[in-house]
């Protein structure tokens, strides 16, 4: 018998302890059932996702072809003479006692758009089609954990829960446009969703950091942000320390939108370079 074959045959004479083979079907069954959520969950998404788009594109035709929505569209604002924000998506309505209210923002650039506008509206209707639909998941999902721990139907009418998906203007100059599309949940702060959108209304494109700063756009808000964490640090705020994964410094995919004055505000999310009391952390960077 060749050193091989001892081998293999030492192995499969191996005897596996009963505790061992014991905690390996556990773990095997665990393993089973977290993929059959995991799948359950996929295909509750899907179908969320699918009603909360019927649902979406039934409100588009009846907002659109209405004549209170035709009369309300000539005081829309407009940006200069031909860009123009919108509420292109406006709905309230009770989802299996959950209250969702949705404002749907698009951009129309006027006759020198070219395909920005489209860009963008697509992306806000799918993160707030996406927003929506996961957010009632999750709040179902609390629901049936509510009741599997105690709480009473009785009880759980008293949460209101809230899903609101929601935009709001920063600025608008004849040459820049930012705006922030918002989704917040009443019941949790942990799944809070924004975008921030900053159009350069001239060349009808996105603005960067770097087109607001210059080319040492990172070496100026790093600077600026440092500084500004200090000062709150000594005034009693909290950041996380860079051991602790905190502030390091931006980079080009860096949130960031543009206030009144017409500088950027950089927006860290929660957790991200301080604790999660602190929420969303915001640092404007003079020009």
């Amino acid at each position: 018998m060749t050193g091989l074959e001892k081998g293999r045959e030492a192995y499969e004479n191996i005897k596996i302890p009963e505790a061992l083979e014991q905690r390996v079907e556990q773990s095997v069954c665990r393993l089973r059932i977290k993929r059959k959520a995991q799948e359950r969950r996929q295909r509750r998404v899907r179908r969320v996702i699918g009603m909360a788009a019927i649902f979406a594109a039934t409100m588009t035709v009846a907002v659109n072809t209405s004549e209170a929505f035709a009369m309300e569209a000539r005081k829309l604002p407009v940006i200069g003479e031909l860009v123009r924000i919108m509420t292109i998506r406006s709905y309230e309505r009770t989802e299996k006692e959950m209250q969702v209210k949705v404002e749907v923002p698009g951009v129309d650039l006027g006759e020198n758009d070219n395909g920005l506008s489209n860009i963008v509206n697509e992306q806000i209707e799918r993160m707030t089609s996406q927003y929506e639909a996961e957010a009632l998941l999750r709040a179902e999902e609390y629901k049936e954990a509510f009741l599997a721990t105690g709480g009473t139907e009785e009880e759980w009418a008293q949460h209101d829960i809230r899903v609101k998906v929601w935009y709001e203007i920063k600025s608008q100059t004849k040459d820049t446009l930012s705006f922030a599309v918002k989704g917040t949940e009443s019941w949790t702060s942990a799944y809070a969703q924004t975008r921030y959108y900053n159009l350069d209304l001239k060349t009808n494109t996105f603005l960067t950091l770097e087109d607001l700063l210059g080319e040492d756009y990172a070496a100026i808000a790093n600077e600026q942000i440092k500084a500004q964490i200090e000062e709150r640090t000594n005034t009693g705020s909290v950041f996380l320390s860079t051991a602790e994964g905190g502030f390091t410094g931006i980079g080009e995919d860096t949130v960031f939108y543009i206030n009144e004055k017409g500088n950027p505000v950089v927006v860290f999310e929660k957790y991200t370079i301080a604790p999660g009391s602190m929420g969303e952390v915001e640092f404007e960077i003079k020009k």
